[in-house]
């Protein structure tokens, strides 16, 4: 990864590190290089519900215009929206301001290209030589200069598309969805509801500074709540920007990522659909699911963490469904990228297909134990190759001795090592990560 660019594009606290100066810059190198062959290029604009949203996308706008291309604003939606919008409207890129489900703090910008997938790393490094270097570029004048315009009806777009394609009758259905104050905070219930469903609401009231905070798909405890209280079917969860989606069942339980894309696959797989009879996930999938998988006679192929890698393992392969435990999953025959809201449907129309409560479809993957801390550092590069890091994680695969595996590492866009170990026995995978922590703590704490 370059100096600006990480897993998910630039991103940082807002107005510090992510400033209205650095977005003008990205405005101006990204149109230039992304639609330069164009004589009047398009790029569309799409932003969460953060207080740092319209500080960024003005500036991103001026960029953009300046060198000639014309903006169009499609307001608070979901990231799988500009890309689906970008194909869409024929726009030669598209823009997210979303830094997911990052603290309300921080905001990120990151590209899509004119096919609605996310850009290539030579093409972000192209972008990001532009800027670092101080390159001449292009300044217009008259007439010359690019228009921004509102597009108001981009959420109505997107949402008619995704009820076409995955609609089902949910008529009877009872669904909480949890939309942590972000990007799909009205969309989400508005289409649960055109399809029929008694949608009851959780976190939709954005105020610019209220999204993921305690809620979402990163904080589903109230919304398992809430499921058991309402007597709902399903809880769905979605995170700030709702390129991810978790659920949780009518008995409470939470249903992750991995459970999802189990339910989906063997799905598939029974009706025909399941493309090559692959699915790709990360190193983060629990071992059950390659177990439940394996037993049904689908591959299951592993990439690095970020479901940018997972989506190129997708193309190279064949397959048509991948994604991450933590609710990212891809459908590349309705999207470029993960999209939570379609998720949903494809779980509900799951279903309403089968009959079956979410509960027992869940069934199909025993979990195992899995263990998961996360350590705040001061820097997180270099922990790979520290003696006493490495000692640390060595000693804990001896103590597993195949029973199960130990995985360590960095956030794509946060100071954070992550330390997981997977296992049968839970409590000797705490004391496994715990020590592990310590040993993070003390060198890079």
């Amino acid at each position: 990864m370059g100096v600006l660019f990480g897993t998910d594009g630039v991103r940082g606290v807002a107005n510090r590190d992510l400033t209205p100066e650095l977005a003008f810059k990205l405005g101006r190198a990204g149109a230039f290089c992304l639609a330069q062959d164009h004589p009047r290029p398009k790029i569309l604009i799409g932003k969460d519900t953060r207080i740092s949203g319209d500080m960024l996308e003005s500036a991103l706008t001026a960029g953009i215009c300046s060198v000639g291309a014309d903006v169009v604003r499609l307001g608070v939606i979901p990231t799988p929206g500009v890309a689906y919008l970008t194909r869409h409207l024929g726009a030669q890129a598209g823009v997210v301001i979303s830094a997911s489900h990052n603290p309300m703090e921080d905001n990120g910008i990151k590209f899509f290209g004119s096919n609605g997938f996310k850009l290539p790393d030579a093409l972000e490094e192209e972008i990001e030589n532009l800027i670092m270097s101080d390159a001449e570029l292009p300044n217009p004048v008259g007439a010359e200069i690019g228009r921004a315009e509102d597009f108001s009806q981009a959420g109505r777009v997107y949402g008619a598309y995704l009820k076409k394609i995955l609609g089902a009758d949910l008529s009877g259905y009872k669904i909480v969805v949890d939309t942590a104050h972000g990007a799909a905070y009205s969309l989400a219930p508005n289409i649960l509801r055109d399809l029929g469903a008694e949608v009851i609401p959780l976190f939709n009231n954005p105020n610019g500074t209220n999204i993921n905070q305690g809620c979402g798909s990163t904080h589903p405890g109230k919304l398992m709540e809430a499921v058991k209280n309402y007597g709902a079917d399903i809880g769905i969860a979605h995170d700030g920007d709702a390129d991810r989606m978790l659920a949780v069942d009518e008995q409470g339980n939470l249903v992750d990522g991995d459970k999802i894309m189990v339910i989906c696959a063997l799905d598939f797989l029974r009706r025909g659909m399941l493309k090559e009879n692959k699915i790709v996930v990360t190193v983060m999938s629990n071992l059950g699911l390659h177990q439940a998988l394996k037993k049904a006679g689908i591959e299951v192929l592993e990439t690095k963490v970020g479901d940018r890698y997972v989506l190129e393992k997708m193309l190279e392969t064949g397959a048509i469904l991948g994604g991450e435990q933590s609710g990212h999953i891809i459908f590349s025959e309705y999207n470029t990228t993960g999209d939570g809201i379609a998720t949903a449907l494809q779980l509900l129309k799951i279903m309403v297909e089968t009959g079956k409560p979410l509960s027992k479809l869940a069934q199909q993957m025993v979990r195992l134990p899995q263990i998961l801390m996360n350590v705040r550092v001061k820097e997180k590069t270099g922990w790979d190759t520290n003696p006493e890091i490495k000692s640390a994680i060595q000693q804990a695969e001896n103590v597993l001795e195949g029973r199960g595996r130990v995985l360590v590492r960095t956030s794509g866009t946060e100071p954070l090592v992550r330390v997981m170990a997977e296992g049968p026995d839970e409590k000797e995978l705490q004391e496994i990560v715990q020590g592990i922590v310590r040993v993070v703590e003390a060198e890079l704490g």
